[in-house]
C-alpha cells in the first residue's frame, strides 16, 4: 500500500504542478470554456499516459541509446509549445464559449509526446519504482491517468472560473499575451538548456 500512495503523490506532484500543458489548459478553459477544454484536457492525459506505457514497456531504454532521437525531441518540443504560445498570444480578445481553439485534443496528445518535461517524468517514476514488471506498471499507469486527468482538468476550470474577472477585451488581451510569452519563454528555456547540455557546460 505504501509503494501506491507513493505512486500517488508522484503523480499529483508531477501533474499538478505549473507547466506548458497547464498553462495552455488554464487559458483555454479561459478563451471557451471548460466543457469544450475537455478535449484538450484528454488528449494530454492520454498522451502522457501512452508515453509513460511506451517508456515502462522498453521503448525508453531505446531512446535513450540514441542521443540524436533526445536532442530532436527538444529542439521540436520546444518549438512547438513556441507555437502554441504564439496562437495564444495573438488569439481573440473575446471569449468565445463556442469558438475554436489550437488547443485540440489531438494538440494535447502531441504536446506531451514532444514536451521534454513529460519525458523525464516517465522516466523518473518508472526508475524511481522500479517498474520491470507488467502487473506494477500497469497499476501505476492507471493512477496516473487518474490523477493527472483530475490535475489537467482543474487548471481548466480555473481558467473557466476567472473568465469574468476578464470580461473586458483589454484585459483578456493582456490575459492571452502574458500567457502566450510565458509559453514562448519556456520553449527558449529548453532551447537554451539543450544548448548548453551538448556544449558541456
Amino acid at each position: 500500500m505504501s509503494a501506491v500512495l507513493a505512486m500517488c503523490f508522484y503523480s499529483l506532484s508531477m501533474s499538478i504542478s505549473p507547466g506548458p500543458v497547464n498553462m495552455i489548459a488554464l487559458t483555454t478553459g479561459l478563451n471557451i470554456g471548460f466543457r469544450r477544454a475537455m478535449p484538450f484536457v484528454s488528449g494530454a492525459t492520454i498522451g502522457f499516459s501512452l508515453l509513460l506505457l511506451m517508456i515502462g514497456l522498453g521503448m525508453g531504454q531505446v531512446a535513450a541509446n540514441v542521443p540524436l532521437f533526445l536532442e530532436l525531441l527538444s529542439y521540436s518540443g520546444a518549438a512547438f509549445i513556441a507555437y502554441i504560445g504564439y496562437k495564444i498570444a495573438i488569439s481573440s480578445a473575446t471569449i468565445q464559449m463556442g469558438g475554436q481553439t489550437s488547443s485540440s485534443f489531438f494538440h494535447g496528445v502531441l504536446l506531451q509526446w514532444l514536451n521534454p518535461k513529460a519525458w523525464i517524468a516517465c522516466f523518473s517514476g518508472v526508475t524511481a519504482f522500479n517498474l520491470v514488471e507488467i502487473e506494477p506498471l500497469l497499476v501505476f499507469v492507471t493512477l496516473y491517468f487518474l490523477i493527472c486527468y483530475i490535475s489537467i482538468a482543474c487548471w481548466a476550470l480555473a481558467g473557466d472560473k476567472i473568465s469574468s474577472l476578464l470580461a473586458k477585451p483589454e484585459n483578456l488581451r493582456l490575459f492571452n499575451r502574458l500567457m502566450g510569452g510565458a509559453l514562448v519563454l519556456v520553449a527558449v528555456y529548453l532551447i537554451l538548456a539543450q544548448i548548453n547540455i551538448l556544449s558541456g557546460h
